[in-house]
């Protein structure tokens, strides 16, 4: 529409990944276990992999090291065999969580990613890309700010 700024080719990209349905505002979570096994439950839903594959598939890379990159974001990833495509799901927490992060914040704005194994594919920069995205100014506020998921999708990916 004329008149609108571009949208950044990371967002359109996000846009690609996270369905409007894989959009949670105002996920409620016990703690970071929970929180983790609640999105693999709801990404096994959309894809053709089994609930308890991809939790564990989470915790392995969390063994790793956490994937709390901190200032209250964490960004739980993992790499599947038996995904095609990248796949996200993004929340807002009702309530901050602790999720061992670098800086020791507690969490509130999570996005799930899963990975095809292959590194190539149509988004093989699909976590860089959306780290990238939430270190832009006024992105983390704006989704903190999001009154649902329809805003609060628009805020990360530039579009409803």
């Amino acid at each position: 529409m004329a008149g609108e700024p571009p949208v950044p080719s990371d967002a359109a990209s996000l846009g690609r990944i996270l369905a409007p349905d894989g959009v949670l505002h105002g996920l409620r979570a016990a703690g970071k276990a929970a929180l983790l096994g609640d999105l693999a439950r709801r990404a096994a839903r959309a894809l053709p992999i089994d609930g308890a594959e991809l939790l564990a598939a989470l915790l392995r890379r969390e063994d790793l090291g956490s994937t709390g990159v901190g200032d209250g974001v964490a960004l739980p990833h993992a790499r599947l065999e038996a995904l095609a495509r990248p796949f996200g799901i993004l929340a807002r927490l009702r309530e901050p969580i602790a999720f061992d992060a670098i800086d020791e914040a507690p969490v509130d704005l999570v996005c799930l990613l899963l990975l095809p194994a292959d590194a190539g594919g149509e988004h093989p920069n699909a976590l860089a890309c959306i780290a990238r995205r939430l270190r832009e100014p006024g992105i983390a506020a704006a989704l903190r700010g999001a009154r649902d998921a329809a805003t609060l999708r628009a805020a990360l990916c530039g579009r409803p």
